[in-house]
């Protein structure tokens, strides 16, 4: 292995270099939430002496086992990908940075994994920095905490709070990753003023509270959204603080709790454990982000359509087979995709920054799930020969590569490339990947 140093504001990292790509894994970006830090803001990392390897990937938020199912064999199932351990010591990124550097500084995208906010972590098996740092930009994945660690709010935790905010861990988590990258990313050769923030569904919708919170505005130049991202899509959307506060309740009546020392006490597999009766209880998807008045103060729906949203170019779409549309004719667009359009036209009503709507309709080969949720991730990350499936070669790679370009000069410029117009009601205009 090929190493390299790099010096950051804790002290040195060791990396790998690659393929003319300078690869860092497991990159702390904040202390470890455990003990009394549990269900706290995130702290910023403190130093260290000796020079600290970074060739491995970190631990995942602890999490139920995902290798089941269509997922699991889809992403989460192959042994030269090996699912890290589960451990609350689990804030770390990781970067894929050209090893030549720029004078100027290369763009920057971090991108938030998804994961119903009660799994997933940043370094599955599609996920890869390669392409990016081959086309002169850098990549950032963010580990952030989840389920429970990352989305319980009680008033108690929030009276503790010296911001009076509970149950928004894990966007805290990603702010913090964001902060680290301004203050850090230089010395990988990226450009701090020049950050565009990557997210799929429930990392879309982490994006899109990004940049609705007022913690990051003027932070970040602009944003990708997919499968998840949008207004009124009936996916995944904000949470009030009174609505939190009922499932947090409902938590300590199923772990028998009542306070918040005894919550830091317990041993980290009883929030993993009693989700599925959480979800009998509360309903499938109880964790999202709160609006508590700190990092949200109003709905994201409401940010857009009062037009609170931070004014920066985005990209938005959903894929043909996505969430939502199982039940639908074969040529009636989802509510995902509704939201899309929904969210572009009412930013064009307030003039803001483009919006550019894509839609993914690629069927993938192997079964009839077709352009799934989640399926593109094979092509933006340029990974689809990871796939178990029996990927067309050309066509694949033409597909992955077309998406990879888009994306990063997205990343330079603030818009794709010369022929993708943006959406508004004079131009219904929508970039196929097909």
């Amino acid at each position: 292995m090929t190493t390299i140093q790099v010096k950051v504001e804790q002290g040195m990292l060791r990396g790998e270099v690659k393929n003319e790509c300078a690869i860092f894994r497991g990159v702390p970006y904040a202390e470890p939430p455990i003990g009394d830090k549990r269900f706290q803001s995130p702290q910023p990392k403190k130093g260290w002496d000796d020079v600290r390897d970074a060739t491995s990937f970190s631990n995942q938020c602890p999490q139920r086992e995902i290798s089941d199912g269509f997922y699991g064999k889809e992403f989460y199932n192959d042994l030269n990908y090996p699912l890290p351990m589960n451990d609350e010591d689990c804030l770390y990124l990781n970067i894929w940075a050209p090893e030549k550097k720029s004078p100027t500084g290369y763009p920057v995208a971090i991108y938030y994994h998804g994961g119903s906010f009660d799994h997933g972590f940043s370094s599955e098996m599609e996920f890869d920095g390669m392409g990016y740092a081959s086309r002169d930009t850098i990549l950032v994945t963010v580990n952030y905490r989840i389920g429970l660690f990352g989305f319980l709010a009680l008033e108690e935790l929030a009276r503790e709070d010296m911001n009076h905010s509970s149950g928004n861990y894990g966007i805290l988590d990603q702010i913090q990753a964001l902060k680290w990258v301004r203050k850090n990313i230089a010395a990988f050769g990226g450009n701090p003023d020049n950050i565009t923030l990557i997210g799929q569904s429930v990392g879309a919708v982490s994006v899109q509270t990004l940049i609705s919170s007022p913690l990051t505005r003027g932070m970040v130049k602009g944003a990708i959204m997919q499968s998840g991202g949008g207004l009124n899509n009936n996916f995944y959307r904000s949470i009030s603080r009174e609505r939190a506060y009922e499932i947090g309740k409902k938590v300590q009546e199923l772990l028998g709790v009542t306070y918040a020392r005894e919550l830091r006490n317990l041993p980290k597999e009883k929030f993993v454990d009693i989700l599925p009766k959480l979800y009998e209880e509360v309903g499938a998807h109880p964790f999202g982000p709160v609006v508590d008045d700190f990092v949200l103060e109003e709905s994201l729906d409401e940010y857009v359509l009062n037009n609170h949203i931070h004014n920066i170019p985005c990209i938005i779409g959903s894929n043909k087979n996505d969430l939502y549309t199982e039940d639908l004719e074969d040529k009636t667009k989802g509510p995902l995709y509704q939201g899309c359009k929904d969210f572009a036209l009412e930013r064009n009503k307030h003039n803001g920054q483009p919006v550019y709507m894509y839609y993914f309709t690629r069927q993938l080969p192997g079964d009839d799930a077709g352009a799934f949720h989640s399926a593109e991730l094979w092509y933006m990350f340029g990974t689809y020969e990871r796939s178990w499936r029996p990927m067309d070669g050309r066509r694949d790679y033409i597909l992955s590569r077309t998406m990879l370009d888009e994306w990063t000069t997205f990343m330079k410029y603030q818009k794709p490339m010369t022929g993708w117009q943006p959406y508004d009601d004079k131009n219904e205009f929508v970039r196929r990947f097909i």
